[in-house]
């Protein structure tokens, strides 16, 4: 596959359709058996409390994973993404009800690079707070 988008129709400023991606304490358990990943801070309430959590919390790299999907998700191309890193600023928190916690992800591009490439900012919220920082992606267009 090869990005759908073109680089000449890009310009700085270009905001990626907004997307919403719902969290619950049943996503969390499929993460952490794809994963591997069976800390108890994701899916024990009374171990994530003991620690000092609010609740259960999601994985770091899922709440990265589902950032970046607004990328992907534009492109066409999950191959299209040649760099990508966050700083991570405040956790998914994931109560045990029917609706869970929502992670809302806005980007948009920030810098048109050499070879064709795209620097794409990313803001990804859940529950008014900004869970990842200095989130951004190169992104490689046709």
């Amino acid at each position: 596959m090869t990005a759908q988008i073109q680089y000449a129709d890009v310009e700085i400023g270009t905001e990626l359709p907004a997307a919403s991606f719902p969290v619950t304490r049943a996503t969390l358990v499929r993460y952490a058996g794809a994963s591997g990943d069976f800390n108890p801070i994701h899916w024990n309430e009374k171990f994530a409390k003991e620690v000092g959590l609010p609740d259960v919390i999601g994985h770091g790299m899922f709440t990265m994973a589902e950032a970046i999907r607004v990328v992907t998700d534009w492109t066409g191309d999950p191959g299209a993404v040649v760099e990508y890193g966050v700083r991570f600023t405040k956790p998914v928190v994931v109560p045990n009800d029917d609706q869970g916690a929502l992670i809302e992800v806005t980007a948009k591009v920030a810098a048109k690079l050499d070879d064709k490439r795209v620097r794409v900012d990313l803001t990804a919220m859940s529950a008014g707070q900004k869970v990842l920082g200095m989130s951004r992606a190169v992104v490689q267009l046709g």
